[in-house]
């Protein structure tokens, strides 16, 4: 007996619905796979293969002896600012150099400061020791400053004298962390002598203005042996380049 209109329409509806339930499911347990770490959206590592962390005290206590079995290098927070410092960086930057992994430290970019004395807070707290890499300038949005991004020229002014402090004084261009908003507004088509790390968890990186990263942040929920803090993640990154292209990297 052939099917109504009206069954055809419920039947369709009701298969409709099926699928749109299934997806739904499936979409959520990615979401919550991913929540937990226990799936990596990028998976760069045989393209990329020199691998790397960053930390800061979110970490805890850090094992560099294990840590550094499973990475290439890492950059360790130093300073936040005019005159915050991250109270893990001593301990963190002497033992990291133990392992034989090469080392940077970051500085979190401040809004609110002038570049000189950023530059003066990061210059009296890292030391420069053999074969450390670049310093890096991490700018990113905190607090409502991504709803209310302050004027690039002003930014700019600050970013400019913190570059040429730290430039002059490590004898080595900085490099610049970024997030994806953060560089549209202030780095697209400004800074093409540095190199530029960038963050995208979800592909890998395309600039707007064309440029090539050097670092690619590509995993905000990496986990790995070795440290005990209150944060159970870690960042995890790639450099763009061989491993003998990073042996020779800022050298």
């Amino acid at each position: 007996m052939k099917k109504t209109v009206r069954q055809r329409i419920t039947f369709a509806v009701k298969i409709t619905v099926g699928i749109s339930a299934a997806l739904a499911v499936m979409i959520g347990t990615v979401i919550l796979l991913y929540i937990n770490g226990l799936i990596t959206l990028n998976h760069p590592e045989k393209k990329y293969p020199v691998k790397g962390v960053d930390v800061s005290s979110y970490q805890g206590d850090i094992d560099w002896q294990v840590l550094s079995k499973d990475i290439d290098f890492a950059y360790i927070k130093a300073t936040e600012g005019s005159s915050s410092f991250d109270s893990r960086f001593e301990y963190n930057w002497q033992q990291a150099q133990k392992t034989g992994i090469r080392t940077g430290a970051y500085h979190f970019f401040s809004f609110d400061s002038s570049g000189k004395t950023q530059a003066e807070n990061f210059i009296s707290t890292v030391e420069a020791v053999p074969d450390m890499l670049p310093p890096v300038i991490d700018i990113e949005f905190y607090a409502d400053k991504q709803n209310h991004p302050p004027n690039r020229e002003d930014v700019n002014a600050q970013l400019d004298i913190l570059i040429s402090q730290l430039e002059k004084h490590y004898g080595t261009k900085p490099v610049i962390y970024s997030t994806g908003a953060a560089y549209q507004i202030y780095l697209s088509g400004g800074y093409m002598d540095y190199d530029i790390w960038i963050r995208d968890i979800f592909r890998e990186p395309s600039l707007p203005d064309g440029r090539k990263w050097t670092f690619w942040q590509y995993s905000e929920k990496g986990q790995l042996e070795g440290y005990s803090g209150d944060e159970h993640f870690i960042d995890l990154n790639v450099f763009c380049g061989s491993e003998e292209d990073f042996r020779r990297y800022g050298k």
